[in-house]
């Protein structure tokens, strides 16, 4: 993982951009000295929700373990959907 200031992107972007998209790099991008974002392979944001929809799945079979939880249906009625 490499590190580059934003003017220093903003400057040689489509070469950043090729070296993610092409050679697999991930560029953490930062600005005043702090990191603010980072530009990595489609791949790598691909798995990232992966995880993120495995964790809220996760999560949500829990919370229809805790007693006092509504089935869907139930709670669609209460709303008016």
């Amino acid at each position: 993982m490499s590190r580059a200031n934003l003017g220093a992107v903003r400057a040689n972007f489509t070469d950043a951009l090729n070296r993610v998209a092409y050679g697999g790099e991930r560029i953490v991008v930062g600005r005043r000295g702090k990191d603010v974002a980072a530009l990595v392979p489609l791949e790598d944001l691909e798995l990232l929700i992966e995880l993120e929809d495995r964790m809220d799945l996760e999560a949500a079979r829990e919370a229809l373990k805790e007693p006092g939880a509504a089935p869907w249906a139930e709670v669609r009625k209460r709303l008016g959907l």
